[in-house]
């Protein structure tokens, strides 16, 4: 029985072994008598806790090393591809100059996409000959302004999803705007725009009819957004459609002479007044680099 409770043994061994006894251990080869020893201190208990204490402070000295040289190794690298992490493709590189001098108007995080409804608009090429004309005129004002080669009629902000949030969010916009019609708008009045930040500055088309079909999408659009707590839209909105822009604040030297100069341009160009009654066909939501669309009925 002893041999199995290692480390321990009966009071008789002990004094048989202290009178020099002739046990199948003493009389063992020296090799085996010392790992007896090791396994079992013989003497009395306080001698026993003073050599396992002994023997627990060496195992402390020898780990600490190992320790120590094992938390110098590099880390296994973070697998890649899980949920929400973008696509090579969808990299995101904060570099204004890339970008034509523009500036976040919050920080890129891994797994944040930026997210905006609106209502695309697709050019014809007599809106883009009285696009070159205004742009052409405000550049002797502003020689940086840049022509818009994509419009829209916005119905958000740019606001922030999380990738597990897209799904939802577009199904709760799909339900939204299912009994939505198809509509006309006029956007006519040229006026001058900044963004929140005043980082950069806009030539835009401004609605003069049709605000109350936009305004009841809006209201649903902002139900979306409430629904998973992000910024609704401006209380009151200027629906424009933007033409070009520039970066800063210069909005000063636009306005004035410039804005009423680019509005006789418009009010003399040929079918003018057909040519910017818009109607509406779809919506856009742009999430990432994901486009979603919600025809009108």
């Amino acid at each position: 029985m002893s041999a199995a409770l290692v480390g321990y043994s009966s009071s008789e061994e002990e004094e048989e072994e202290e009178k020099g006894g002739t046990g199948a251990a003493a009389q063992g080869p020296p090799g085996a008598r010392w790992v007896r020893g090791v396994a079992g201190v013989r003497g009395s208990r306080r001698e026993r806790a003073a050599f396992l204490f002994l023997l627990l402070f060496l195992l402390f000295l020898v780990l600490i090393p190992l320790r120590s040289h094992s938390a110098g190794r590099p880390r296994l690298p973070v697998p890649t591809g899980l949920p929400g992490d973008p696509d090579p493709e969808e990299a995101v590189n904060d570099d204004s100059s890339r970008h034509g001098g523009r500036v976040r108007g919050f920080p890129h995080e891994r797994g944040n996409w930026a997210t905006h409804v609106y209502l695309p608009y697709l050019a014809q090429e007599e809106f883009l000959e009285l696009l070159e004309l205004l742009v052409t005129r405000a550049r002797t004002y502003v020689p940086s302004l840049a022509a818009m080669e994509e419009f829209h009629l916005s119905l958000s902000q740019c606001v922030v999803l999380r990738y597990h949030w897209i799904e939802p969010f577009v199904r709760c916009l799909r339900e939204r705007l299912a009994t939505f019609h198809r509509f006309f708008c006029v956007a006519d009045q040229v006026k001058v725009y900044t963004n929140q930040n005043k980082t950069r500055t806009f030539i835009g088309l401004e609605v003069s009819a049709g605000h109350f079909q936009l305004l009841e999408l809006v209201s649903e659009v902002d139900r979306v957004l409430e629904e998973f707590d992000l910024p609704t839209f401006y209380k009151d909105p200027s629906f424009h459609i933007s033409l070009a822009w520039c970066v800063g604040d210069l909005a000063g030297r636009l306005e004035g002479q410039c804005l009423r100069e680019l509005q006789d341009i418009v009010d003399g160009f040929e079918d003018s007044a057909f040519l910017l009654r818009i109607q509406w066909e779809q919506i856009h939501c742009k999430s990432g680099n994901k486009y979603f669309s919600f025809p009108l009925r």
